[in-house]
């Protein structure tokens, strides 16, 4: 009976990766400024007003069979531009009370 020698054993690197379960290691997702959301809500109120305008037109030239559409447009433009307004006015009466104390 023949014993055959041990073959040595082949060492494989290992790769050590560990996952946080703690989320340190997510990236933290990008918060918007106030600057940005009152771009956003602009931008928001602009279009709809631009919407409403051309539910108007469509109307004039006879190419709208449902009346209601035109006036839900326009109610949803004259809101968003009422929200603003009252933003801008707040925005104002807050920056006055600012002004008038000492300091």
């Amino acid at each position: 009976m023949q014993i055959e020698p041990i073959a040595p054993l082949q060492m494989t690197p290992v790769k050590m990766r560990a996952e946080s379960h703690l989320g340190e290691t997510e990236a933290a997702p990008k918060v918007k400024s106030f600057g940005e959301y009152l771009t956003d809500a602009l931008k928001e109120t602009n279009r709809l007003q631009l919407e409403s305008a051309r539910w108007n037109s469509a109307l004039a030239a006879g190419q709208v069979e449902d009346v209601s559409q035109v006036v839900i447009a326009g109610q949803k433009a004259e809101i968003a531009l009422q929200l603003t307004l009252q933003m801008r006015n707040r925005a104002v009466s807050a920056y006055q009370e600012i002004a008038r104390m000492q300091v």
